[in-house]
């Protein structure tokens, strides 16, 4: 049989052939990288959210600071800080809002720590219910709750009402509402749901099982509460409270809405030094004074709900 004859020289290889011996690329052939995309340094993706926040919060801040150091009618760089700190206006609505904020925190560690108690551990209809309505009690606003107070316990309320139709007073007995007891009713109803509902989350994870135990053991119901739930609950107490001191401390609508007008705060004097008086340098400086003593709690209170692991 006849040989075929050699391919005559010059002439390539057909292509698709398979591949080469040993997995050479063919002569000629060059593979080429696929495209990547350009990596920009994480520096630069951090540079549009820290401009908008100093346009839209650090710059109106530095604002606030800047005028609380130069006084429209002249003066040295501390004048308005020494005028303020002398003043008994300032110290006594310093005072009002401490002892209101203490106060309605320990008030709503109290109550809260109650409910929470009852929703969680006593078993009743609409347990569950009640506990999904504190989620939605959380986006109230403030005045509401202090509008619902007006109407039971206001003059002309309906508990006011009662009583001037059964008795045939002139008048009702419950005037409490335009006193700083008020403020310190409205702000307890209000924030209680605050502490609540980190109490619920964490005896949600309580192992029911030291609970039988203890039940099985005799110990009674406060004592069970006292030594064995109690110690759970102190590190959401401890958040739910430090956020409830920080929000009485700035809270500016329920005093403005009870109208107590001897309840002055340092929300309500900054808001009568700029609005009322015209008076723009104290009310910065009142203004700073409340910023640093909120930024220092909330540091508390992000502290205290890292190691609460809230």
């Amino acid at each position: 049989m006849d040989s075929p004859a050699p391919a005559p020289q010059g002439t390539a290889a057909p292509q698709g052939t398979g591949a080469s011996l040993g997995g050479a690329t063919p002569q000629g052939t060059r593979r080429r990288a696929a495209p990547q995309g350009i990596r920009l340094p994480r520096s630069v993706w951090a540079v549009p959210p820290v401009v908008l926040l100093a346009l839209v919060f650090l710059y109106p801040l530095a604002l606030v600071v800047q005028q609380s150091f130069t006084p429209e009618n002249g003066g040295g760089a501390f004048d308005a800080y020494s005028s303020v700190f002398a003043s008994t206006a300032f110290r006594e609505a310093l005072g009002t809002t401490v002892w209101l904020a203490v106060g309605a925190t320990a008030g709503c560690l109290v109550l809260g720590f109650a409910l929470a108690l009852v929703i969680a551990f006593v078993p009743f209809p609409g347990a569950r219910a009640v506990a999904k309505f504190i989620d939605v009690f959380l986006s109230f606003p403030s005045f509401l709750i202090t509008l619902a107070l007006l109407f039971i316990y206001g003059t002309v309320g309906m508990a006011n009402g009662v009583w001037t139709d059964v008795t045939g007073a002139a008048e009702g007995p419950f005037h409490f509402l335009t006193t700083p007891w008020g403020v310190l009713l409205a702000e307890i109803t209000y924030f209680t749901p605050f502490v609540m509902r980190p109490l619920l989350a964490s005896f949600s994870q309580l192992d029911t099982a030291q609970l039988e135990v203890a039940s099985s053991l005799g110990a009674r119901p406060a004592r069970i509460v006292r030594r064995v739930i109690l110690p759970e609950a102190l590190p959401a107490l401890a958040a739910g409270g430090s956020l409830v001191l920080v929000m009485c401390l700035n809270e500016f609508g329920i005093v403005l809405f009870t109208g107590a007008k001897d309840v002055t705060t340092l929300p309500m004097l900054i808001y009568g030094k700029a609005i009322l008086e015209s008076d723009y340098a104290a009310a910065c400086v009142v203004a700073v004074v409340n910023i640093a003593i909120s930024v220092g709690l909330f540091g508390l209170y992000r502290v205290v709900s890292k190691r609460a692991g809230a």
